[in-house]
C-alpha cells in the first residue's frame, strides 16, 4: 500500500489521479475531510503536527509518497516548519516498518541555502540516515506556477520579477507525478536522487510572451521594496532575492533527462502545458 502525502496539492493531486488510472493501490493523507472525500478515493485524515494522526494513517503501508507546503515567512532566525514536520513523518515511517520513502524536493538541495532549498537539503540528509529506502524527486520550478499567480509577481496583468534573462528549465507537474509513480510502482525500490526539468529553459520573457501578458523586468531592490510592503519578514525577502538572483545567474537553467528515463517518455514543454490545462 502506498501513502499519498499532500494528496490535494499541486503534484499529489496529480499523483492520486495517474496511481488511480493504473489500478495501483494507495491511500491519500489529507488534513480537510471534505477534500478528501472529493478525491473519490481511500483516505485518511491526518496532520503533520500531530503524531498520533500521521501513525494510524501509516497502518499497513510500505511505501511513503512524502510531500509537505514549501517555504513559509516566519520571524527571522526562526527554522522553516516543514524540516520539524517530514522529518517526524520519516521517523514515523521508518518505525511503522515502511521500506522505501519517495520525497518531492527541490532542485539541487544545498545545506545553508535560502528557504525551501536548505529545509529540503536538511531533510533529505535526515532521510538518508533512516535506514529507509529512498528517493528524492528534485524539480525546477513548477509550470503551474503560472496558473496560480506564483510564478512572478502579478500587476496590471503584467508578469515582473528580477528575472533579468536567466533561463529556467520550468516543469509541468504533470511528468513530476509520472516520475513518482515510476518509482512507488516499481518492483524494487530505486535510490537516489532525481534532477527533473521540462525540455527547454526559457527566459521570463518569453513564458510572458506564451502567456500573452507584459512582462516587466524589476531590479532586485524594487522587487525587494514590493515584498516588504506585503509585510513579508525583512529575513524571508532577502532570502527570496537570493533565489531569484539564481535563476537570473542561469542556476535553473540545466535540462536532464530524468523523466524520460523514469517514465519512457518525454517531459510537457511549456507549450504542452498551456495546451493541457486550456483544454481542462
Amino acid at each position: 500500500m502506498i501513502l499519498v502525502t499532500g494528496a490535494t496539492g499541486t503534484t499529489g493531486g496529480r499523483l492520486v489521479r495517474q496511481l488511480a488510472e493504473a489500478g495501483t493501490p494507495f491511500r491519500a493523507l489529507v488534513r480537510d475531510e471534505a477534500k478528501g472525500a472529493a478525491l473519490g478515493h481511500e483516505f485518511v485524515v491526518a496532520d503533520f503536527d500531530e503524531p498520533s494522526s500521521v501513525r494510524a494513517a501509516l497502518t499497513g503501508v510500505d511505501r511513503v509518497f512524502l510531500a509537505s507546503g514549501g517555504a513559509v515567512p516566519v520571524p527571522d532566525g526562526e527554522p522553516q516548519p516543514m524540516v520539524r514536520q517530514e522529518t517526524a513523518v520519516i521517523d514515523a515511517a521508518r518505525a511503522a516498518g515502511v521500506g522505501y520513502v519517495v520525497k518531492l524536493s527541490a532542485w539541487r538541495p544545498t545545506l545553508g541555502a535560502p528557504l525551501s532549498v536548505g529545509a529540503h537539503a536538511e531533510i533529505e540528509r535526515h532521510l538518508a540516515a533512516s535506514g529507509l529506502a529512498w528517493a528524492t524527486l528534485q524539480p525546477t520550478g513548477f509550470m503551474q506556477n503560472f496558473r496560480t499567480g506564483a510564478g512572478g509577481f502579478a500587476t496590471d496583468g503584467a508578469m515582473e520579477g528580477p528575472y533579468g534573462t536567466g533561463r529556467v528549465a520550468y516543469v509541468d507537474a504533470h511528468d513530476i507525478a509520472a516520475s513518482a509513480v515510476a518509482l512507488l510502482a516499481a518492483p524494487e525500490p530505486r535510490e537516489g536522487a532525481f534532477a527533473l526539468t521540462g525540455p527547454e529553459p526559457l527566459t521570463h520573457a518569453e513564458i510572458a510572451a506564451k502567456l500573452g501578458v507584459p512582462f516587466r523586468d524589476l531590479p532586485p531592490e524594487t522587487a525587494a521594496a514590493a515584498l516588504r510592503e506585503r509585510g513579508l519578514p525583512a529575513g524571508f525577502v532577502t532570502d527570496l532575492l537570493s533565489l531569484y538572483a539564481g535563476m537570473a545567474a542561469g542556476e535553473l537553467s540545466e535540462v536532464t533527462t530524468t523523466v524520460h528515463e523514469l517514465t519512457g517518455r518525454a517531459p510537457r514543454s511549456f507549450d504542452d502545458f498551456l495546451t493541457a490545462t486550456a483544454a481542462r
